[in-house]
């Protein structure tokens, strides 16, 4: 992605989102932001786009093996969920008090 116009999202760590499109798409339930990649326009949900990795054994893990993991996936792919209508929401950006706060469009409250 070119860094000339960086992009800003609405999304942050620690936020409930609900996967809107891919494998694990699910509207109905929402699930936590592990990390946020803003550079790539990624991001990683818990318990979605799960790979297997295979890891050769080191110092810390003595056995190696077949490990599960998430992936990160597009930012398009995911809605923030507001918490007050139990659906997934897209969201408006204020300013109040010099600092941007994020609005749900469904229900107008403030998503922390």
């Amino acid at each position: 992605m070119k860094t000339r116009f960086k992009p800003k999202f609405n999304i942050k760590k620690g936020d409930l989102v609900a996967v809107i499109a891919g494998d694990d798409k699910d509207r109905t339930k929402p699930r936590k932001v592990l990390e946020v990649q803003p550079d790539k326009a990624r991001i990683l949900v818990e318990g979605v786009n799960i790979i297997t990795k295979h890891t050769k054994p080191t110092a810390q893990n003595t056995k190696g093996g077949i490990v599960k993991q998430e992936a990160p996936i597009a930012i398009s792919n995911v809605m923030l969920w507001d918490a007050k209508a139990g659906k997934p929401t897209r969201v408006n950006r204020q300013r109040e008090n010099g600092k941007l706060i994020r609005i749900a469009k469904k229900s107008g409250e403030e998503i922390k």
